[in-house]
């Protein structure tokens, strides 16, 4: 099949979270199924100054149509590796800055006129390459309005693009929520405007113009699809998820062994595997060093990587403090997000600094060792769309401590309700909640026997993209 992927990032271009993996590690999965992949993504600076597209080739300069007047852009394509293809929309006004979405402190203000730019750009690109795709599959809201202008297009040029789109969503809380008055950019019907088109609450929703309009809709993980069909999770859009049940399937993210495997990592101190756990130990001394430990300590460390928001759960952490101060452990965090969280974050390691680190930054080799080198990985997210951390946290012997939500619950077993299975900890979205699995995490790293046996469990997982591969190939081929 000729697969064509949009998305606003991919590993290892420009990566903010989980997205950039996901499509990575889904194309190049798809590629080794013999499938012809194209992947678009904006000309961020760091995408253009990226080594792979040092040679990138300039295939067009179209005039994209936006509202009363055109502008120019520039389509760059190079060869990420074998089977996928990476195409950039190029426009210095619009993405020649160091961020993809804003500052850190707020996001562009003009971030609904640089994506409806980019999918008008990689319409455009179909059209003029002639690509004809058996299916555009097209990620979370900067994306969204795709399916509808690649339609618009075909019935305005009297052609066929792609003969299927589907819409995954990757995180429902971001919905590309903007000004009404911005809808003429577009250039798209009027009656579009309305409550049974892009209207949300009398502004234009991105996110719903792709769970509407596209052929199908897919989430991250089964129980994610379940989640947000309910108010509790729906962020004010369980309703229009609920009009395409019918359309909607939840298939898990897998993960990039080529990128995450502790037996070949090349971001490690050392390698190791299930059956060869050595070289875990090498990377918990390397962490400990690092973060100015004792590289020697024995008692148990808990590891954080994410974006420091209350969605990951960063205040339940914050909010047990006392059990950081009481317990001999040490707790790592890598990630940077909302100010007074990483603020509180900096005082607690301050206050204790013989227990406590934070590394107030993105840092994707940091991020390995942190995996590696923890005992145990802490993710008590108030809601997790898929989540990947937990899924590689496992595959490195390190057992995640996460709430029942979303991927969460798909792919971590709990080891006291099902103590031949069991891979990690579930804990209620609570302060105390969060206590209680941090308790018997401690209480765990004292039974040695039973803590490697959990390791081993978890570490000869398959977290593979092999049967979401064949369930996107049968949606993309309408046989399902």
């Amino acid at each position: 099949m000729k697969i064509v992927h949009v998305a606003s990032e991919v590993f290892p271009y420009v990566k903010t979270g989980g997205l950039a993996d996901a499509v990575a590690s889904l194309a190049g999965a798809q590629a080794e199924r013999g499938h012809e992949i194209s992947v678009f993504v904006p000309g961020y600076r760091g995408v253009v100054d990226h080594p792979d597209a040092s040679e990138a080739e300039t295939l067009l300069r179209p005039k994209i149509e936006m509202g009363d007047i055109f502008m120019s852009g520039e389509i760059r394509r190079f060869q990420a590796r074998e089977g996928v293809t990476v195409y950039l929309v190029c426009r210095d006004e619009f993405f020649d800055r160091r961020h993809p979405y804003g500052t850190g402190e707020r996001d562009y203000e003009d971030n609904h006129h640089r994506f409806i730019f980019f999918c008008k750009g990689v319409v455009e690109t179909m059209r003029l390459l002639r690509m004809n795709a058996d299916a555009v599959h097209c990620h979370d809201w900067q994306t969204g309005l795709l399916p509808l202008l690649l339609r618009h297009a075909e019935q305005r040029h009297g052609d066929i693009l792609a003969m299927r789109t589907v819409f995954t969503i990757h995180n429902l809380a971001f919905q590309g929520v903007f000004p009404m008055r911005s809808f003429y950019r577009t250039n798209l019907p009027d009656e579009l405007m309305g409550i049974d088109g892009v209207e949300f609450y009398g502004q234009m929703s991105m996110m719903k113009a792709g769970i509407l309009f596209s052929d199908r809709v897919t989430t991250v993980s089964p129980t994610y699809a379940q989640e947000i069909q309910t108010p509790e999770f729906g962020c004010g859009l369980e309703g229009v998820v609920a009009t395409r049940a019918d359309d909607l399937r939840g298939l898990l993210n897998g993960i990039d062994r080529t990128i995450w495997d502790p037996a070949t990592d090349k971001l490690l101190p050392a390698n190791y595997t299930a059956d060869k756990l050595k070289g875990k130990w090498t990377c918990r001394e390397e962490l400990l060093r690092r973060q100015g430990f004792d590289p020697d300590f024995g008692g148990p460390i808990f590891g954080m990587v994410c974006r420091l928001t209350t969605q990951k759960g960063v205040d339940l952490v914050l909010a047990n403090r006392e059990f950081f101060k009481r317990e001999n452990v040490r707790l790592v965090v890598l990630g940077r997000g909302e100010p007074e969280l990483e603020r509180g974050l900096r005082e607690l390691a301050q206050a204790m600094p013989k227990r406590v680190a934070l590394s107030a930054r993105h840092d994707e080799t940091m991020s390995h060792l942190v995996t590696a080198g923890s005992d145990f990985f802490l993710m008590p997210s108030r809601f997790e769309p898929c989540g990947l951390s937990q899924m590689y946290s496992q595959v490195y012997g390190t057992i995640p401590i996460v709430s029942r939500v979303g991927g969460l619950a798909d792919t971590v077993v709990d080891f006291d309700e099902d103590p031949e299975h069991g891979t990690g900890i579930h804990v209620p979205v609570t302060a105390e909640g969060l206590l209680s699995g941090l308790e018997r995490a401690v209480r765990l790293h004292r039974n040695v026997k039973k803590l490697v046996e959990v390791q081993l469990r978890g570490m000869r997982r398959d977290f593979g993209w092999g049967e979401t591969v064949r369930a996107l190939e049968a949606l993309y081929a309408d046989e399902e």
